[in-house]
């Protein structure tokens, strides 16, 4: 028997990926339905979603956003059908977890490797687009929000289209718990384990042939912060991961290696500072004093523009929740 207090709504699936809009062993389907207690069918070339008015109502949009995503051919997860559920039906969004107004700079385009890199949230959304009008910028915010990864997406993108010559990406080399001299190898071993989430994030978005023959050619360089003193970096993309390790002194010599139609991209986590306690980290130098200079600008990430594993979220909740207890 029908319940009488019950709707349904149909969204058009015409044009999208069955298969992407509904996941694996219909996940996504599942997560959509579990947000908002309706009932979730593919029927024919429409998503139907049946329930309570007003719970239908909210899970609508969400289900507008799933289909647009799938029309796209990008990919989607349970993690981002909740995403969408959070942003809240006043954030329009163009299709695919950026805002409209950002539509131009939230996606971009990778040919080598046919892949489409894609702001998932307004967070990342705004960040790229700082990406693309500043000359520096400085990214902070907690583990898993695409810091790095949209960076390294931008810097590729530029190199593609030319805008740039070369890309360098450096990371200090901060021990935290093992010293670098008791590590077995020559210089560059050891302190390769501390590049390889640079070297994870450009085999993405390069086919690895090009990789190997970028860095070759120093095309591309990847080295630790220290390899940095004493050039100048000019026709570059130059990003700095993992800025919450490097010392005042460090940063201030990163930052004046800034050439001629060069960018620079810093990235930290304040809460992950793995520095010795009487050494200042650069990171929290910089925020201190460099913010309100033209052609430099801050972009906060929080918890809600994580876009890991959603357990990631509530990791970073609860250690945020312990410390301010």
């Amino acid at each position: 028997m029908t319940d009488p207090t019950s709707t349904t709504r149909r969204i058009s699936t015409e044009g999208a990926d069955l298969l992407t809009l509904a996941g694996v062993n219909d996940v996504n389907l599942v997560e959509l339905s579990r947000l908002f207690g309706v009932r979730v069918a593919l029927r024919g070339e429409a998503l139907a979603i049946t329930g309570p008015e007003e719970m239908v109502g909210r899970a609508a949009p969400v289900g507008q956003r799933m289909v647009d995503v799938a029309r796209q051919r990008l990919s989607l997860s349970a993690d981002d059908v909740l995403r969408f559920s959070e942003l809240g039906i006043e954030e329009r969004e163009d299709g695919a977890g950026g805002p409209e107004s950002g539509a131009a700079t939230s996606r971009i385009a990778l040919p080598g490797v046919r892949k489409v890199v894609q702001a998932k949230t307004p967070g990342q959304a705004a960040y790229l687009a700082k990406i693309a009008e500043q000359d520096i910028v400085v990214g902070i915010g907690p583990a898993g929000t695409g810091k790095t990864y949209l960076a390294v997406a931008a810097a590729v993108d530029a190199l593609t289209r030319k805008r740039v010559r070369r890309i360098v990406l450096a990371r200090p080399a901060v021990e935290a718990g093992e010293s670098l001299g008791f590590l077995p190898g020559d210089m560059q071993a050891k302190v390769d384990p501390y590049l390889r989430p640079l070297y994870d994030a450009l085999d993405e978005m390069m086919p690895f042939d090009r990789v190997q023959k970028a860095l070759e050619t120093r095309v591309i360089e990847i080295a630790p912060l220290a390899f940095m003193r004493g050039r100048t970096l000019a026709d570059a993309f130059v990003i700095l991961d993992e800025a919450q390790n490097a010392t005042a002194m460090q940063m201030k010599m990163f930052l004046t290696r800034l050439g001629v139609n060069s960018k620079v991209v810093v990235t930290g986590d304040k809460t992950q500072v793995d520095l010795p306690k009487r050494e200042e980290s650069g990171l929290l130098q910089v925020e201190r004093i460099l913010n309100g200079i033209e052609g430099i600008s801050f972009h906060y990430f929080d918890e809600s523009d994580v876009v890991r594993h959603r357990l990631v979220r509530e990791i970073i909740r609860a250690y945020a929740t312990d410390a301010g207890s």
